[in-house]
């Protein structure tokens, strides 16, 4: 199978040189940005496209690697190509297969591939691919073949319904992105290098332990006048920050602690309980 991408930024870059680096056959970029493509190309040993139609003719699977609101956009240039039997894919974490509007018209396959990780180099990103999950979402018809393609390479798969997309997203979003939010907040007060040893070790507990088992602190001790006295120095923009991840907070602690009374916590916080 011949692989080829559209787009050539982080996401393209680390998954083109992740599949040459295991011998398949990455036929090359094409991007608006011709130096991207060149690059591209040069990182992967493959070539740099100037017309999309000879891209999409050259490749069996292809993948549009692209910023999510021009995802669409690009689906509709690709569409306009003349081509059958292919397998087309997208990276997004967000958007579902669906985004491939009129692909039966192609006879073709559509799939959602996203690698449940933060890609942020990318000239050093696909080194940390060969540990990841890679969540799929897509056409049953080849779901199988493309599944196997990454359990080949190593990889564990996570398989998704379309309808889960966008929770599933937003599920890597929490894990990931939003606890640099909450990081940023610590650090104004306290140095990033004073805070690594105990984000590191709680996150290591996480990970060894599960949720339940790692939690600490006033929440889970039921420490009333410790949380009064956060909620005293708390500036205007973080106290719903603080209040809204002390809720699902709170639900941990009740997991550990079902015989515990944290009614008094409830009413500091003037949160109500989740109703799952």
């Amino acid at each position: 199978m011949k692989f080829g991408f559209i787009g050539a930024g982080k996401v393209g870059f680390s998954l083109g040189k992740y599949f040459a680096d295991h011998d398949l056959d990455v036929v090359g970029y094409y991007s608006e940005a011709k130096q991207d493509s060149l690059e591209a190309a040069e990182f992967t040993n493959s070539k740099s496209y100037d017309s999309l139609d000879e891209l999409v003719a050259d490749s069996d699977v292809l993948f549009l690697t692209v910023p999510d609101d021009s995802l669409a956009d690009v689906w509709n240039q690709v569409s306009l190509s003349h081509f059958t039997d292919k397998i087309i894919c997208h990276t997004s974490g967000v958007h579902s297969s669906e985004i491939f509007s009129g692909l039966d018209n192609h006879n073709s396959y559509g799939y959602s591939i996203h690698p449940l990780c933060a890609i942020n180099d990318k000239y050093k990103s696909y080194k940390e691919l060969s540990n990841i999950y890679f969540t799929i979402e897509g056409d049953k018809e080849k779901l199988d073949e493309v599944s196997n393609l990454f359990v080949r390479l190593g990889n564990k798969v996570n398989l998704i319904k379309t309808e889960d997309k966008a929770r599933y997203h937003l599920a890597a979003t929490v894990a990931s992105n939003l606890v640099v939010g909450l990081v940023d907040i610590a650090e104004r007060v306290i140095p990033h290098e004073a805070l690594v040893p105990i984000m590191k070790a709680n996150m290591d507990h996480i990970i060894e332990d599960g949720t339940v088992e790692a939690l600490t602190g006033p929440i889970e001790r039921g420490d009333v006048s410790t949380i009064e006295q956060h909620l005293m120095v708390l500036k205007a923009d973080e106290i719903e920050v603080y209040q809204s991840v002390s809720k699902q907070v709170l639900e941990v602690a009740k997991k550990k602690h079902p015989d515990r009374d944290y009614t008094e916590i409830e009413e500091l916080l003037e949160i109500q309980p989740i109703d799952y």
